[in-house]
């Protein structure tokens, strides 16, 4: 099925942001705030709450869970890299538009930034790990925001169509060095070359090239069922639309219409565990952020009733609850799987 939709106005209340250590600037330039993937910094007499991605793609490494856990804070920033390429054995991912789009529906400041340094992976021949963002470069950015006085979307639109051909060619320049002073073989830099040289000619053809290749992931993920999904009906693509006319590509992992009423629903999945992880279920509710936000939304032409679903299973356990589950349903849910608090009143972990 496909679904289309637009999105006006995004609100939402989060009510799982995890409790988040706070840094100095000190400890932001020497990357000790980095070992968190979210965190408060405080600087220039303000608090920033400062997520980072370990890899631009926003299917590796929970990006959306560390979004998630800034959401509560009045000055959200998250820090994407331009690039990473982890040499000729890893993966080599680069900056998308619509990554940065979404950003700016969800009001959260994008940083643009690179990594300047690296190791060679002791397991693999041709593969780089513990990468390091140039902490300079963002203390700069970071100077700028602070002065900046208007949205996230435009804050976000300057810095693709400003800034970012700047920071790539530096991400060029570093990986360049870090190939030579590891050893290991990086990607054939002639793809960084050639988006570099479509940001010069235009912001347009960069988001052209970056929905093109969107819309083939979408394509993909309909198709496709991951480990962590248990799914027990089809997949729909869904294309979002903002206000400015941006399009924002998507799967629901089962969709149901009944009648006008059509149920939006994304799984999350675990093997062993009696729930998914917390990153998990975070990155879930990212998506959950959107679905319950869209108007005019028509099933293959069909105008609808949406309705946001997050699905948690589990190979370990048996039965099921809603939220529209009673509080006897819930109960003779937990005894049967062994889900209750323990005689020493502490809460097992799958309930905390």
């Amino acid at each position: 099925m496909t679904i289309r939709a637009r999105i006006e106005n995004v609100r939402y209340a989060p009510t799982m942001c995890a409790q988040l250590p706070t840094h100095g600037i000190d400890a932001f330039l020497s990357g000790e705030a980095f070992r968190r993937g979210t965190f408060h910094l405080n600087y220039r007499g303000r608090k920033l709450t400062v997520s980072h991605w370990v890899s631009p793609k926003r299917t590796r490494s929970y990006p959306y869970a560390r979004v998630y856990d800034s959401m509560d804070s009045l000055f959200p920033v998250t820090i994407i890299p331009v690039w990473k390429d982890e040499g000729q054995d890893g993966d080599s991912d680069f900056l998308q538009w619509d990554t940065v789009s979404l950003m700016s529906l969800l009001n959260v400041y994008v940083v643009l930034g690179y990594y300047a340094d690296a190791e060679r992976n002791p397991r693999y021949e041709d593969k780089i790990t513990s990468f390091r963002f140039d902490t300079a470069h963002l203390r700069g950015r970071l100077d700028e925001l602070l002065a900046y006085k208007s949205s996230a979307l435009h804050w976000n639109l300057h810095e693709l169509e400003v800034h970012l051909p700047e920071v790539w060619e530096k991400a060029v320049t570093a990986y360049e060095r870090i190939s030579k002073q590891t050893g290991v073989q990086t990607h054939n830099p002639k793809g960084a070359h050639r988006r570099i040289e479509l940001i010069r000619r235009s912001a347009e053809a960069f988001k052209d090239r970056s929905r093109i290749g969107a819309e083939s992931a979408q394509q993909r993920e309909s198709v496709t069922t991951q480990p962590k999904e248990s799914v027990s009906g089809d997949k729909a693509t869904i294309t979002i639309e903002n206000y400015l006319g941006g399009e924002y590509y998507f799967t629901a992992d089962e969709f149901h219409l009944e009648g006008d009423d059509l149920y939006l629903i994304e799984k999350k999945h675990s093997s062993r565990e009696p729930l998914p992880s917390l990153g998990d279920i975070k990155d879930g509710l990212v998506k959950m952020i959107l679905f319950t936000n869209l108007v005019d939304v028509t099933a293959d032409g069909k105008p609808c009733r949406p309705h946001a679903v997050l699905g948690l299973t589990s190979s370990a356990i048996r039965g099921a609850v809603s939220s529209a589950s009673d509080e006897e349903e819930v109960a003779a849910f937990l005894r049967t799987n062994r889900l209750w608090k323990t005689a020493d009143g502490n809460t097992p972990r799958a309930i905390r």
